[in-house]
């Protein structure tokens, strides 16, 4: 097992010399340069993470992490936090919008429960890594010790390991966590030194009420905890949540082995935002699929330097967005290795 200081540090820069083919190869395709945009743009990040000028990435998974919140007795969620278990078996069912959407991508779908309160049985599919039975309530102390954030961090690591070994090319990041937006937003709010207010948004849909003691929650926990912003273990300790600090490792094992990670919403995004902290070469390793409805949301885009592939108004988690996302991530390696150059269709190159 290799931890996750040391895959933190051993995470390769992109390959120049293949992202470097895959432009000259988009500049010969029957279309003119540049024309599909972004996705021309995509195709070579992908050569430079993945090492190959014509990547392909047929072996996908995402890889949802569970976990619960102890802030969540402060009235920040319009749910209860016994759904986290309930949806968990959904998703072992296959029943969720998580398991529909990778059906029709082709990929696999992983659970971990990294911090549910409650036991589950072994099932096809479920991984028990449990930390805890949830964080603690960040509104009076910090969410988490430094020895469970490592251990949360590290089944992330562990667990795409495991993948990497079954056969992976793409990974994307899934959640599930009633009250996660709470943490996710404490997480941006701590780093970008915004107003709380700002970055915090109503979540899975709580009314006025809840979103003031939502936004007051976030405050006293940053009152009491101090986060340092420098230091994102620091801040993941004192007011993160179980499945971020996974997704965290799932984001820097996956980098460390040149894998594509996805990232999903608000809370892949606080992730994200941990796991560029932690491990700063990660970054050019993220793919971001989309802008959620989520306030706070923007704000981590522009504190990674990166920009969502789309905007549909969002807001489930699950890693429903990122594995929407696989189509186009897919749609960007095919155009590069299938088309056909202005010289195998026979066609005229611009000034010929």
């Amino acid at each position: 097992m290799v931890n996750w200081q040391t895959l933190a540090g051993a995470i390769p820069p992109l390959d120049e010399a293949s992202m470097a083919a895959a432009r000259a190869r988009q500049d010969t395709l029957t279309k003119p340069q540049g024309s599909l945009g972004r996705l021309e743009a995509l195709s070579v990040q992908l050569a430079g993470i993945t090492s190959q000028p014509r990547p392909r990435v047929p072996r996908k998974a995402v890889i949802v992490m569970a976990g619960d919140h102890g802030v969540v007795r402060n009235g920040v969620s319009a749910f209860p936090a016994e759904v986290t278990p309930q949806m968990v078996l959904n998703f072992l069912r296959g029943g969720a919008a998580i398991n529909v959407l990778a059906r029709q991508a082709g990929a696999r779908v992983t659970v971990v429960d990294v911090g549910v309160a409650a036991d589950f049985a072994d099932a096809p599919g479920l991984i028990r890594r449990k930390v805890a039975c949830g964080t603690a309530d960040f509104t009076r102390g910090p969410a988490m010790t430094a020895a469970q954030a490592d251990e949360a961090i590290q089944v992330g690591v562990d667990v795409v390991e495991a993948e990497i070994a079954a056969g992976l090319d793409l990974v994307a990041t899934g959640d599930m966590g009633i009250g996660n937006t709470t943490p996710s937003a404490a997480i941006v709010a701590a780093l970008s030194g915004r107003p709380v207010a700002s970055v915090t948004g109503r979540g899975t849909g709580v009314d006025d009420a809840g979103l003031a003691r939502k936004i007051a929650a976030i405050e006293a926990g940053l009152a009491v905890n101090r986060p340092d912003p420098n230091d994102a273990f620091d801040v993941l300790c004192k007011v993160g949540g179980f499945e971020i600090a996974g997704l965290a490792g799932v984001i820097i094992a996956a980098a460390a082995h040149r894998v594509p990670v996805v990232i999903d919403g608000f809370i892949s995004g606080a992730a994200a935002l941990i796991a560029v902290g932690l491990a700063p070469a990660a970054r050019p390793y993220l793919i971001a699929a989309h802008r959620s409805v989520e306030i706070g949301h923007t704000a981590m885009f522009d504190l990674l330097g990166i920009q969502p592939l789309f905007d549909f108004d969002l807001r489930l988690g699950e890693g429903t967005g990122a594995v929407l996302a696989f189509h186009v991530v897919e749609a960007a390696c095919r155009i590069l290795d299938e088309m056909a150059t202005f010289g195998e269709a026979g066609v005229s190159e611009k000034g010929e």
